[in-house]
């Protein structure tokens, strides 16, 4: 679970004439029991952490006391860059960094806190920007060659925030403030920051730096803005994140919160956590052929009680029931055994779609899924051959064994590289002090890491990369390499279509171009 630390001072409060009380103390009317921002919010992050850190200046302080957790009060910015360092160098959990005058879904806090992000900030584009995003939700900004960009101070404002942070595709480059200068600033940070606990020292270091530099910053320099600037200029990789389909906003006065409420109540929660219950990258037969539906089924088993496990025991028993019915030989027995592998991926698909949307996730639920998903394709395999020998097509146990030993191969290849990728220590990003304002250093560092990637085998990586923002090249690449979803559905067709001997040939085929592929990835990736 990870730390919440809550900001209580906010950009604009100043500027809202007659405002009595922080941002955070407004009460929201239009929903049950008329609850204050602060008090929502402490209801919504009670289950992460009972106890957060909140850091608000000495006349706001009455408004958040008798909330749980550890209230510190500040005089000025300064002090909040203190205080925070205070609150987050020590940590030993992850990092949660919030404003108190936030209203947000439950599922976005959710998506921010599980990501695998070292530092991931929630960002919003101009609106005058073409918004483009992956799978995943995560925005794509096409990267702008530098020797094309001009510096830029940003003085345009957005949802009440300066555009003061520029974001490439997959991560923040730069952020600006009143004295640091950024280049071409497209989007904003509009609060969330979800950090590991490996980071928090830096973030520390950077926010009492950041403290001593007070007396240069403006009074709409928001202070999520300025520890993502000092994360950056650390050399820590933030990661970026839309909205999408969930709701995020600051609210600074009675008429914006009513207004927000209203326009959150539009948003179909419980749709976007569902969505999220599916795989973003999954393959191209998952994607439209059972992830258009299967989502709907995992709602339903969430929501009468089935867990992630039981609904695995459905998939292993549809799976040996298929290979049965391969086992007789027959057409219809065929016909029947394709039908049945196909269920057998649905629900396989299902019981982690129920996991995600239920959020009951286990080791146990994990090993089963991954150790009988094999269990399933090989007593498949076994079925195939033995109703080839008893329909009379002939003994076809040896494709059988060449078809089970090349996906064990590949399947072996597979966890290997992950383990090996996991081990690998990510290459450092180019820092730059916080004491030089124009960001023309970090940039040039930035362009010359680039170019020295662009050379050779990572030349080609980059190219093969870039060509997958294709859709075309995108699901031609899914499908190449075989994944499950692939290789049940060519059982499932070309057994009920042709016989055992047939199927088998496909599976070798299929998976020795697979094996050939992957394996050659894994090789440039591994010599890059």
């Amino acid at each position: 679970m990870p730390r919440v630390v809550l900001l209580g001072s906010s950009p604009g409060h100043d500027d809202v004439p007659g405002q009595p009380a922080p941002p955070a103390a407004l009460t929201l009317p239009a929903l049950p029991g008329c609850p204050t921002v602060i008090g929502k919010l402490h209801g919504q992050l009670a289950s992460l952490d009972p106890a957060p850190v909140t850091i608000a200046r000495v006349a706001d302080a009455p408004a958040y006391r008798g909330f749980p957790g550890t209230l510190v009060e500040t005089a000025d910015l300064a002090g909040d860059l203190r205080a925070l360092a205070d609150a987050v160098e020590d940590s030993e959990e992850n990092l949660l960094i919030l404003p108190s005058n936030s209203l947000i879904h439950d599922e976005l806090i959710y998506q921010i806190t599980k990501s695998k992000r070292g530092a991931l900030a929630l960002i919003a584009k101009e609106p005058r920007e073409d918004r483009e995003e992956d799978e995943n939700g995560d925005l794509i900004v096409p990267d702008i060659p530098i020797s094309e960009a001009e510096p830029e101070i940003g003085d345009r404002v957005y949802e009440g925030l300066p555009v003061r942070l520029r974001a490439a595709r997959s991560r923040i480059i730069s952020v600006g403030s009143a004295f640091h200068a950024v280049t071409r600033p497209n989007a904003i940070a509009l609060g969330p920051l979800h950090l590991h606990r490996k980071h928090a020292p830096a973030l520390a270091e950077a926010a009492r730096e950041l403290a001593d530099m007070a007396h240069l910053f403006g009074p709409e320099d928001d202070l999520v803005q300025l520890l993502v600037l000092g994360l950056v200029r650390r050399g820590v990789s933030v990661g970026i994140r839309g909205r999408r389909d969930l709701f995020f906003r600051r609210v600074t006065s009675p008429e914006q919160a009513d207004e927000a409420v209203a326009e959150m109540a539009t948003f179909d929660e419980d749709r976007a956590r569902l969505n999220n219950a599916v795989k973003g990258a999954d393959g191209f037969f998952t994607t439209f052929f059972v992830s258009t539906y299967s989502r709907f089924i995992a709602r339903w088993a969430a929501r009468r009680g089935l867990t992630p496990n039981q609904v695995t025991l459905i998939s292993i028993a549809l799976g040996v029931a298929s290979a049965a019915c391969f086992a007789t030989g027959a057409r219809a027995g065929m016909i029947a055994g394709g039908i049945l592998i196909y269920f057998a991926f649905v629900f396989d698909c299902v019981d982690g779609q129920v996991a995600r949307y239920a959020r009951k996730f286990g080791v146990l639920g994990a090993w089963l899924d991954a150790t009988f998903d094999r269990f399933k394709e090989y007593v498949v395999f076994a079925g195939l051959a033995i109703g080839a020998a008893v329909s009379g097509v002939g003994d076809v146990w040896t494709l059988a064994l060449v078809a089970l030993a090349l996906q064990s191969a590949k399947h072996l290849l597979d966890f290997s590289f992950g383990a090996a990728n996991r081990r690998k220590p990510p290459s450092p990003l180019p820092s730059m002090p916080l004491s030089i304002s124009p960001d023309t250093d970090l940039r040039l560092a930035l362009e010359q890491r680039r170019i020295a990637r662009s050379g050779g085998i990572r030349g080609l990586l980059r190219m093969w990369s870039k060509a997958g923002r294709n859709r075309a090249v995108y699901w031609a690449r899914k499908m190449i390499v075989f994944p499950i979803g692939e290789r049940f559905a060519a059982i499932a067709i070309v057994s009920a279509l042709f016989d055992a001997r047939i199927t088998f040939i496909t599976l070798i085929i299929w998976g020795g171009i697979a094996a050939t592929y992957t394996l050659t990835g894994r090789l440039m990736r591994s010599l890059a």
